[in-house]
């Protein structure tokens, strides 16, 4: 063994060590006392508010590196951070001579005038292309579908309305859009390990919520399966059973 793959064993070693309950339980607490304070809507990148922790971030990061797509398909948009962080690591792609003419698609039911205008402004604005309307709508998804068909090998990110039914309703849309080797990564499946009421202002909670979808999802269809080594690693995470790998 060399020390390429010594050291790739022990970090699978370390991996395994971190995902003991302990571990996760400690991960919950930070997360359910930093969102008292917003904690999420502290980081930017290039310039934008991404609204995640900064180890989904890193996650992303990994995944889209070893995956190399050509396009990355996202619902929600909020500030434009995340469609940002997906232009420019397709950027970073094209630069290393991995993929030909990457392509960010970003869908919203309501993208606000100054975060499109902002959007627009970025230098990696040429990369993003942003769809108004409700992802579950019948002509959204057949727009969505129709501008897949650019893709050579793509990658999907949920992250609009955080309900069961229309996270589901999504990944039944939407998952299968992402290459085999690919993810569907489903963000803020956190909520379902979270203290019941934290979300009374939404309608979403315990027991409804992206997490509950994505266990429904993978009761009907095994072309996918819950990465655990990813939230193993970073720990701290908003999408615990939320990195989809598709298998098939």
């Amino acid at each position: 063994m060399n020390n390429q793959q010594q050291f790739q064993e022990e970090i699978k070693s370390n991996i395994q060590k971190l995902s003991s309950k302990s571990f996760k339980d400690l991960s919950i607490d930070f997360i359910a006392n930093t969102a008292k304070a917003n904690y999420t809507y502290n980081f930017s990148w290039l310039g934008r508010p991404i609204i995640q922790l900064p180890q989904d971030i890193i996650a992303l990061q990994e995944i889209i590196w070893d995956v190399k797509p050509d396009m990355i398909i996202e619902t929600g948009i909020a500030h434009g951070g995340s469609l940002i962080f997906s232009a420019s690591m397709l950027t970073l792609l094209e630069s290393c001579g991995e993929i030909e003419n990457g392509k960010v698609l970003g869908i919203d039911i309501d993208i606000r005038v100054h975060n499109k205008k902002a959007i627009e402004a970025h230098p990696m604005s040429k990369k993003i292309t942003m769809f108004q309307g409700s992802s579950i709508d019948e002509s959204m998804i057949a727009k969505v579908k129709e501008f897949a068909q650019k893709g050579k090998k793509i990658m999907v990110i949920l992250d609009s309305n955080h309900t069961h039914d229309h996270v589901l309703a999504e990944l039944k849309v939407y998952a299968h859009l992402a290459s085999v080797g690919s993810y569907c990564c489903v963000f803020d499946t956190i909520i379902e390990d979270m203290p019941k009421g934290s979300f009374s202002n939404r309608p979403w909670d315990t027991g409804n919520n992206p997490k509950t979808a994505v266990w429904e999802y993978l009761k009907e269809c095994n072309d996918f399966v819950i990465d655990k080594d990813i939230e193993n690693k970073i720990l701290i995470t908003v999408a615990p059973d939320g990195y989809l790998k598709r298998i098939k």
